[in-house]
């Protein structure tokens, strides 16, 4: 398994990376990232450049080493690979999960599948990219996950609230009809955008841009992907609140 690393320089990758704004933690201190894969090669790879960034980086080479070192760290970002030595990825994500928040958490993998991808989303992560993949988009996506979390600012005091259906920025919870819904980073933020957009047909450009801000432009499937494991949570078993607009995108509207 191997990262594509793209002809140009370190160095020259180094002056793309550092032309985009730093991002720190909400005290100032450098954002930490545990990266877990068993690849030398590449978790050194990503380590340098993941540097130019300014960040804080440990690494774990196993599953066990994963959780004594998640556990220690304390880290803003999981880089998690689904295949380790000895605890499946998605086992160690199961147990962070349950031991904790939502730290947002990129999944790597070599399986381009689509029940593969949808596994690994539905266990928690916020996102994957498949091997191999660039440098370039792995920060990216990294810094995409630390805009749509609340690592590197404070609690926003925000209620929105539309039907039935209410969303608390402060605690980043959600509720429909009192009942507890539980999100992913990725999907809370996605949710808020539709919840400050209602009864209005958001475009899947607009919402790749709002909600994810590829830079590097990003495949407006993982829109509807998300739409979908949202269905899952906020509409299953109700009236529907997530509606397709056929030839836009779509829509949040309270029931009928």
């Amino acid at each position: 398994m191997t990262v594509t690393v793209s002809p140009r320089s370190p160095r020259q990758r180094q002056a793309i990376l550092g032309q985009l704004p730093r991002i720190t933690r909400s005290d100032g201190s450098p954002i930490r990232v545990l990266l877990v894969d068993d690849e030398p090669a590449l978790t050194n790879l990503l380590k340098m450049a993941l540097h130019y960034e300014g960040w804080e980086i440990e690494v774990a080479r196993d599953g066990q080493e994963a959780m004594a070192k998640f556990a220690e760290f304390g880290p803003d970002l999981l880089v998690l690979d689904l295949m380790l030595p000895d605890i499946d990825g998605l086992e160690i994500l199961k147990m962070i999960r349950e031991a904790e928040g939502y730290t947002p958490t990129l999944m790597l993998t070599a399986r381009d599948s689509v029940i593969d991808r949808v596994t690994g989303l539905t266990a928690g992560a916020d996102d994957y990219l498949t091997k191999p993949f660039s440098l370039e988009e792995l920060v990216a996506r990294l810094r995409g996950l630390l805009r749509r979390s609340k690592a590197m600012e404070a609690p926003e005091d925000e209620v929105l609230t539309v039907g039935d259906l209410v969303l608390d920025g402060a605690s980043r919870e959600v509720t429909r009809a009192g009942e507890p819904i539980s999100l992913t980073v990725t999907e809370f933020e996605l949710l808020r955008y539709l919840m400050r957009n209602p009864r209005r047909a958001i475009n899947r450009a607009e919402i790749l841009d709002r909600v994810w801000n590829y830079g590097f432009g990003g495949r407006s499937s993982v829109v509807d992907l998300y739409i979908s494991y949202l269905r899952r949570k906020i509409d299953a078993g109700r009236e529907p609140m997530i509606h397709t607009v056929r030839g836009v995108g779509y829509m949040l509207r309270p029931p009928q």
